[in-house]
């Protein structure tokens, strides 16, 4: 699913939308290059309700969640290749409770509809601690930890969730990755058959 600035909200955990967040594919670049894109991607991954952009975001804000990403990144790919290093284990941990997430309370839109709110301004902390316990809570379920995969896209370092029936999915994503396999299968065909 494609959104501003680039961004990925198919990965199927928060903890890995923020990862893909890097940037992926061959042409791999930074979505998280200022406060609007991470503003974005707050209200994307859903910690704060679209339209609402937590007051004070600005570029401290920007590094600390890409180096909660360099973090996550590390952990993630230690565990698909065995496990993680204790360190990294314990700044997780430490980001996880380090601040109560934002709260949310149901309100009135002026059409009648309940719609979704922040209680108060989130803070940076708060926001991070939610990622960080999206992490922790994936790593420590074996169902989930068992079904996260590496895309098969050439070039894609991007880690899914992989929730298809059968958990016989082979892309990040089926419109990005999954098409580019296609295109390149369509086109490997006509040249043999030229």
């Amino acid at each position: 699913m494609a959104a501003p600035y680039g961004l990925r909200f198919d990965c199927g955990r928060i903890c890995l939308d923020l990862i893909a967040t890097a940037g992926a594919g061959p042409a791999g670049s930074e979505r998280l290059t200022g406060p609007g894109p991470l503003a974005a991607w707050l209200a994307g991954a859903g910690l704060v309700p679209p339209g609402a952009p937590p007051g004070g975001l600005d570029a401290g804000w920007v590094a600390r969640f890409r180096a909660l990403r360099a973090l996550l990144t590390r952990i993630v790919g230690a565990e698909l290749h065995g496990r993680a290093a204790p360190f990294d284990l314990a700044l997780l941990n430490t980001a996880a409770a380090a601040a109560p997430p934002p709260a949310l309370r149901a309100v009135r839109a002026p059409d009648g509809t309940l719609t979704a709110a922040l209680a108060a301004p989130p803070d940076c902390a708060g926001l991070l601690a939610a990622v960080a316990r999206d992490a922790v809570a994936l790593l420590t379920d074996p169902v989930a930890r068992g079904r996260l995969r590496r895309c098969a896209g050439d070039g894609c370092p991007l880690v899914y969730l992989d929730t298809s029936h059968g958990r016989r999915r082979r892309w990040c994503s089926g419109e990005v990755c999954g098409n580019r396999a296609r295109v390149a299968r369509h086109r490997r065909r006509s040249a043999g058959a030229r």
